[in-house]
């Protein structure tokens, strides 16, 4: 996958199309285990994602490229530990998006739907879809998405088809579907029912209409009453109070007047009403809001609809009727005011519902529309979760999911549309039968007749979309994808549609396969701007993810969508953050091509058993711990804090540390340079895997890079295993245990970092330039045998005159006119008088003091705390060690500062 010569700067743009085409073209996307080709083993057991299928019509935005990023690295972790993985991609044909499309593509040319006729219409739809249709997919691409495209899906195709088809037969016949009257949202704009999903609510300035409900028996005697939709007034068919409100109790029972059309409606008594709101009095109105529908259908109240389709009112509106509804609300006002029967109007934020697509006012209503009686499927769907067959991550989305599942209403499945599944159920017009078919009647199979028509509503998306993950591999037959990667694994989405699809679709998996459709449900939040807002269109703060990535590359994005995110939680997104990644992208680069020089210029093999350094063990031991790390938090899907551990142990460990010594150990040549190249290859191996699933592009660029410069010096490292084809199929790094040597280790080293930054600090608070050398008295007690072996490295990396350079256990006197400093109990002495101002020292070394003092008492009080009896004696110890430590530290200090005065 590489050329010879490793660029000096990594060019995604160049890189990421190459890699991402090669990658397919080897078939590195398909599972490793297939039950369609010869050598299939049963026995291992796969690991499976359904895409959540993006809608035909979309354009990449930051959610499509946040579930994308989310779930190519569960797929490729899972690749890298050899189990065989299934990615299966899809599109979802979006009712509603795409007939919406193809209308105002239409209103160019002058047509309406109804114009065109049906046949026509859909003709038209597919023709754009193939047409169009793919853009969402081949921008899923770009984010590096390594499904296997073989198996793409499309909720309308035929195999998809037939498994809605048959859902919708074996629900029917169970009498688990029905068609009635209910309320339902209603599009005035689309001319269908519309999901709660795709209801929008906003906040808007509106009005409170205060008016009289005078009594039919009384008209001198009025109810007081509210509304913020005078217009549903005709539709009213009751005026509720509170059973104990005694403002009303004696009007209960009787009758009032509905406003201008002087219809009789009972005054009635509900527990519903609030006796604080408004005036304590509600009008009902049961067609036209689901509150009052629950009232009406308890107190057997009459349902009048006063609108049509499209929202004007109908001939239950009297002498409103042919009004479009906020001419009638105007009108029906003006109306009452001139009867007398207006009291007031008042300023009211309103809670306006708003279709998602079309952008109008959604209305409550009740309609005539196919449902799914849902409670059956509900309690197995909230069983499967109870008794963690399911597990749903972050575990605080599972008592949402219990409360949306145990208060569910029944789905409504029918939209009035041309686009989509199209219920397949027939009317005979001779017997009136109702015919339900998984194949097109031609005859009545009642009576024989030919004339039948029918139904004209197609199924709600997200009917197709519940069966999502088993008929995209061949449900209903039994196809041997359906047998082995089914149940799927992972199931990654939004928290947002956690009701909406993914209960739908474990009620759907139970119902149809007797199976949970998966074992994991993983929850992204949603990604807002760098401030926290949500992102649209009108705030103009959109991060359009395709221009992110032509600017800055598509691994910069996909480590900031990663590292900043956490299982449930919405992430903030700034340009800012990614292009702090694509400088780690830079740095991973570099620090490559480092690696690869000095591969370069190592000795072909070692004369002798390596001698290792403090560094190189030091590297070493600080791998294995972050190899145990990053496993066991993606094992507990803390992806984002993984990424950060890769990242910080790449840019302040390896690169800022390892390689800075690993540049004065290669220039001894010989042993020493052969060995800290195999250490310098060994670890970068390492961390190219582990970085993998979060950057694949460039890592798989530098991984063949290295691999070709590792196969050139076959000595100086192979892995274990052998060299994988490609890094997308490598292994996964698996850290072992602790051998014991480890901790000493990384203290050692840990100690000889802080003596380093010490030094590098105070030369910098006094403007000592690196290239000015110093000397150094370094009184180290017993750490005197480690900083002797580091003396080299020491001196370097601090920027101090290595003839000048004292190293001792300790000082009889301290060296006069010297600054000091104390690490860890060893004491510092540098040369700079005339460079430094006393005063400012005095300050800095108080201040020092003063912190350690602060770690003294908190040790102490915890050493004299109940802590000391119950808590391992090895704990403990390690405790006492570091207040001894503290205490040395603080006499030092203290001598210091006598000095000075």
């Amino acid at each position: 996958m590489t050329d010879n010569a490793l660029p000096k700067v990594y060019e995604f743009s160049t890189v990421e199309e190459r890699i991402y085409q090669e990658w397919e073209r080897r078939g590195f996307f398909k599972p490793s285990n297939d039950p369609n080709k010869s050598g299939f083993d049963p026995s291992r057991k796969p690991f499976v994602i359904s895409i959540p299928p993006p809608n035909v019509t979309g354009e990449l935005h930051q959610g499509h490229a946040m579930f994308v990023t989310v779930e190519d690295l569960m797929i490729r972790y899972h690749r890298m530990k050899g189990i065989p993985s299934l990615w299966v991609p899809g599109s979802d044909h979006a009712g509603i998006a795409t007939q919406l499309q193809i209308e105002k593509m239409l209103a160019k040319e002058g047509l309406k739907r109804e114009e065109l006729g049906r046949e026509e219409f859909i003709r038209r739809t597919w023709q754009w879809k193939e047409k169009y249709g793919g853009l969402i997919t081949r921008q899923i691409r770009r984010l590096g998405a390594s499904c296997d495209w073989d198996r793409e899906r499309f909720t309308l195709d035929d195999g998809l088809s037939r498994a809605v088809r048959e859902a919708f037969v074996r629900l029917y016949v169970k009498g688990l579907i029905y068609r009635g009257p209910r309320m339902i949202n209603w599009s005035p704009g689309l001319k269908t029912a519309v999901s709660d999903l795709e209801v929008e609510y906003s906040e808007e300035p509106g009005l409170l209409y205060y008016f009289k409900y005078v009594l039919a028996d009384d008209p001198d005697t009025f109810i007081p009453v509210a509304t913020t939709r005078p217009e549903t007034i005709l539709g009213d068919t009751a005026v509720a109070v509170h059973p104990e409100d005694e403002r009303y109790a004696a009007l209960v029972g009787r009758n009032v007047l509905v406003p201008m059309l002087n219809r009789l409606v009972p005054v009635i008594a509900d527990d519903y009403v609030d006796r604080a709101f408004g005036t304590g009095a509600l009008k009902i109105t049961p067609a036209h809001d689901p509150n009052d529908y629950a009232i009406g259908q308890r107190h057997g109240l009459e349902m009048i609809n006063i609108l049509t389709s499209d929202a004007a009112i109908n001939e239950n509106g009297g002498p409103y009727a042919g009004m479009d509804r906020f001419e009638c609300r105007k009108k029906l006002w003006a109306d009452m005011k001139d009867a007398g029967l207006v009291i007031k109007e008042q300023p009211y934020t309103l809670n306006i519902p708003r279709s998602q697509r079309g952008g109008e006012i959604v209305e409550p209503l009740i309609s005539t529309q196919w449902f799914v009686r849902i409670k059956p499927l509900a309690e197995a769907a909230l069983d499967v979760v109870r008794q963690g067959q399911i597990r749903i991550v972050p575990e605080r989305f599972t008592k949402v999911y219990y409360n949306w599942l145990e208060n569910i209403e029944d789905w409504c499945i029918s939209r009035q549309l041309w686009w989509g599944h199209r219920i397949p159920v027939w009317y005979c017009n001779h017997c009136s039968a109702e015919l339900v078919s998984r194949e097109d009647p031609t005859t009545c199979s009642q009576c024989g007749s030919a004339d039948i028509h029918q139904d004209e509503d197609v199924l709600d998306t997200w009917f197709s979309s519940a069966l999502w993950p088993f008929s995209t591999l061949g449900w209903p037959e039994k196809t041997p994808d359906l047998e082995y990667f089914y149940p799927t694994s992972y199931m990654e989405t939004g928290y947002d549609i956690l009701f909406f699809w993914v209960a739908r679709m474990i009620m759907f998996g139970l119902e149809f396969t007797g199976q949970v459709p998966f074992h994991t449900v993983y929850l992204h939040g949603l990604i807002r701007d760098g401030d926290g807002r949500k992102m649209s269109k009108s705030k103009g703060n959109v991060i359009d993810p395709l221009g992110v990535m032509d600017e800055l590359g598509t691994d910069a994005l996909r480590f900031t969508l990663l590292v900043g995110s956490t299982p449930g939680n919405d992430t903030n997104l700034s340009l800012t953050k990614v292009e702090a990644n694509r400088n780690f992208a830079n740095k991973i680069w570099n620090a490559g091509r480092f690696v690869l020089s000095m591969l370069e210029a190592a000795p072909e093999q070692a004369q002798a058993d390596p001698e290792w350094t403090l560094a190189d063990a030091w590297i070493w031991a600080r791998l294995q711990s972050l190899e145990i790390e990053v496993e066991r938090l993606f094992q507990t899907f803390q992806y984002g804090e993984a990424g950060r551990q890769i990242y910080d142990f790449i840019w302040s460990e390896y690169a800022d540390w390892y390689l800075e010594i690993a540049k004065l150990q290669m220039a001894e040549g010989g042993d020493r340079a052969y060995y800290t190249a195999k250490t310098l290859a060994w670890i970068l191996d390492a961390c190219l895997r582990l970085l993998h699933p979060f950057t694949p592009f460039v890592t798989e660029e530098l991984w063949g890079h290295l691999k070709q410069a590792c196969q050139a010096k076959p000595l100086v490292y192979q892995p274990a295993e052998g060299w994988a084809e490609a890094l997308i199929v490598a292994k996964w790094p698996e850290g072992r245990e602790p051998e014991g040597w480890e901790e000493q280790k990384i203290a050692d080293f840990t100690l000889f970092q802080e003596i380093i930054r010490a030094v590098r600090n105070l030369r910098t608070e006094n403007k000592v330039t690196p290239g000015r050398r110093i000397g150094a008295t370094i009184a180290a007690g017993d750490r005197l045998p480690i900083l002797q072996s580091q003396a080299a490295a020491l001196a370097a990396l601090a920027y101090i005159d290595p003839q000048k350079l004292t190293l001792t256990d300790t000082l009889p006197e301290k060296p006069q006119d010297q600054v000091t400093l104390v690490v860890s109990g060893v004491e510092i002495y540098l040369p700079l008088s005339g460079l430094v101002d006393l005063a400012s020292e005095r300050i800095r070394l108080q201040k020092e003091l003063d912190e350690v003092q602060s770690h003294i008492t908190r040790l102490e009080d915890l050493l004299s705390s109940p802590f000391a009896q119950k808590a391992p004696a090895a704990v403990v110890d390690k405790e006492r060690q570091k207040l001894a430590t503290f205490q040395d530290t603080a006499a030092s200090l203290r001598d210091q500062l006598n000095a000075l005065i």
